[in-house]
């Protein structure tokens, strides 16, 4: 066999990893934006496909299929995202005589289609949440299911998932933008504006329960994955086993999870999705997923089970080696996805080149990584970049285990969610497994998402030692401020800072330039003194200041001349926080608007960003029109105050 894996990141390279244990020969693909991604490397050989946008890469079916043909690749391998879930793609690989390392395209097709999904769930006798579907739900429908159940109910799109196209309406004066908008980022998305409406039950538990089927009739499951842990709706923290779920609980999910994948006559890896009301009383068939998840570790080490390796065997038409009486699950896995994004600026994704990556190891810690130094992560695709899993002999080790990794793992040139990560480990409901899928979101606003003040002394003692040492025996007076921190001093020794000065003493440990990257120039391993006490940092330089990480927290410190004269989202002149293209444009110059108001809506890393009028005000420039491209921190719109009030 030789397999084309039409995929990127981290789960090209994770795929990639398991063919070669298995001697299978590999084949990459890549956009332009990829080149010399980690993943290439990964692969024994690769097949430019074309520009960035994955409408013209990774979703072009057609050049897929002729990078086969160029390389006699025999199979294909989607991984999850992008085609993972085409009922389309896997009928032309199977048209084109490849094998198709998947379910057969009619049970893609069958339960990919939510409302179909749940009709046949329902003759399987798996129970489901009230609701309507169909392929022509108007909105009037949800309106008439809301008077029925109350509020709040849900809109899905019927043709994907992972919260596109996903919004909750609490109230009847929110449902119809609700609709439009959910309609509009399934179209986006998944290039289909078909959408179901369900009851919402508060606080439930997400659970989903993996499956594996061969062509032969067998399938079983192998237990359970807590996933409840959500921000957007997408899935942040899982876990195996689930805190909630008891052994009968588990045979029993597991049954109807098989009874449902037998009945769509499902072949390969899958997901059966659940939701369990927050009394723990009974559950509800929510979708299934016909790839394998994101979140597939945690299974693979609580069941010591390759499923990259069991699809592989599958698709070339074995039997399942696994008797369902003998899968148990042993010990406890974490995974934390790794996001590159910034907390403290509402999750913004963040783009940029990974100046340094370093992977954690130690006992019961796996790393799987799209990304290494060098790497650049643009606005084009999801900004996951790897997931760090741990495993121990229980879920207090595993969650220890997992924090100690995430602690060690080192990212700098990107915000991450590292930080944020370890933050929501050490939460009180979340150590004792009380978690639900609004559990997080109810939490954010208490949540700190500032950077330790450390970092802001110790950065600025880097770069004072930086440019002074090379010039005088001890580094002199020095004087710098930078971008949302002030103005730090630093003269004989002592580092003032705002009010308060500190004793200050920088060694640099180790010195080097960045291997691969075109932006960051030096790198280095630093042991900064303040007041006594000792730490450690990861620093690394670039054109503006520089990044400096430590115990999974980063800053970038970025050197400014003056005060900024403008701030994104915080005064006259609105910056775009990130590379994007405008998708909605609501005002124009002259417009009068009210503090809130919407001004223009964003499309970046399939992520739509509202930028809003922080103060009542009149619209002075905005030359922007649907489609147009942006970068990171172009001044989008120009805000006059009204006469006589102060923005």
């Amino acid at each position: 066999m030789k397999l084309l894996i039409a995929n990127r990141g981290e789960i090209a390279v994770r795929v990639a990893r398991t063919a070669r244990d298995l001697g299978i020969r590999t084949v990459a693909v890549f956009s332009d934006a990829d080149e010399g991604a980690l993943h290439v490397e990964a692969c024994d050989e690769a097949v430019r496909l074309g520009p960035a946008p994955a409408r013209e890469s990774y979703l072009a079916i057609d050049k897929l299929l002729a990078a086969a043909a160029r390389t006699g690749a025999d199979a294909v391998h989607p991984g999850y995202g992008f085609l993972a879930e085409s009922a389309a793609f896997a009928q032309a690989v199977a048209d084109a005589g490849l094998t198709w390392v998947g379910p057969p395209p009619a049970a893609i097709e069958l339960l990919g289609d939510k409302a179909r999904a749940k009709a046949l769930a329902r003759e399987a006798g798996v129970p489901v949440v009230p609701g309507i579907d169909g392929d022509d739900i108007e909105v009037d429908a949800a309106r008439q299911l809301a008077a029925e159940h109350g509020y709040p109910i849900v809109i899905k799109a019927l043709a994907g998932g992972g919260g596109k196209g996903m919004r909750v309406v609490r109230e009847a004066g929110e449902l119809e933008a609700a609709f439009a908008a959910a309609r509009r980022e399934a179209t986006a998305a998944f290039g289909d504006d078909r959408v179901l409406v369900e009851r919402y039950l508060e606080r439930p538990r997400h659970i989903e329960v993996q499956v594996l089927a061969d062509t032969h009739g067998a399938c079983v499951h192998l237990g359970e994955r807590e996933c409840s842990l959500q921000r957007r709706h997408q899935k942040v923290i899982e876990e195996a086993p689930s805190p909630l779920v008891t052994t009968a609980m588990r045979a029993a999910m597991g049954d109807a999870a098989v009874a449902l994948a037998q009945a769509a006559g499902y072949v390969g890896a899958g997901t059966v999705e659940f939701i369990v009301p927050a009394d723990g009383d009974g559950f509800f068939f929510l979708e299934m997923n016909t790839r394998l998840q994101v979140e597939h570790p945690v299974t693979e080490l609580v069941y010591d089970i390759d499923l990259v390796a069991q699809q592989l065997r599958v698709a070339q038409g074995a039997h399942l080696d696994l008797a369902q009486g003998d899968l148990q699950p042993r010990g406890w896995a974490i995974e934390a996805r790794i996001y590159a994004e910034d907390p403290a600026s509402g999750f913004l994704p963040s783009t940029g080149e990974v100046a340094e990556w370093t992977a954690p190891d130690g006992p019961g810690v796996r790393v799987d990584a799209g990304v290494r130094s060098g790497s650049v992560v643009t606005s084009d695709y999801d900004p996951m970049l790897a997931k760090v899993i741990a495993h121990g002999d229980d879920r207090l080790q595993a969650l220890d285990r997992l924090d100690r990794g995430l602690a060690d793992l080192v990212v700098l040139g990107v915000s991450t969610s590292v930080g944020f990560s370890r933050t929501l480990l050490a939460d009180p409901d979340v150590r004792e497994g009380a978690m639900d899928t609004g559990l997080l979101e109810r939490r954010l606003a208490d949540v700190d998402h500032a950077s330790p003040e450390d970092l802001v002394l110790a950065g600025a003692a880097v770069a004072w030692h930086q440019e002074t040492a090379a010039l005088t025996v001890a580094p002199g007076p020095w004087r710098a401020r930078f971008a949302d921190h002030g103005e730090v001093e630093i003269r004989d020794g002592r580092l003032r800072h705002g009010d308060t000065t500190h004793s200050v003493r920088v060694t640099a440990e180790r010195r080097g330039d960045v291997a691969g990257a075109t932006t960051f120039r030096r790198s280095a391993g630093w042991a900064v003194e303040l007041d006594g006490h000792v730490r450690r940092y990861a620093v690394a330089f670039d054109a503006d200041g520089l990044w400096i990480a430590r115990d999974g927290h980063q800053l970038h410190l970025r050197r400014e001349a003056r005060p900024r004269a403008a701030h994104a989202f915080g005064g006259a002149h609105l910056e775009a926080p990130m590379p994007g293209t405008v998708l909605l444009v609501h005002a124009k110059p002259g417009d009068t608007v009210a503090e809130g108001d919407v001004l223009l809506v964003l499309e970046s890393m399939k992520m739509e960003l509202q930028i809003t009028a922080p103060h009542a005000g009149v619209v002075e420039t905005l030359d922007l029109a649907p489609g147009d491209r942006v970068v990171q921190r172009q001044e989008l719109v120009a805000l006059a105050a009204l006469a006589g009030e102060d923005a």
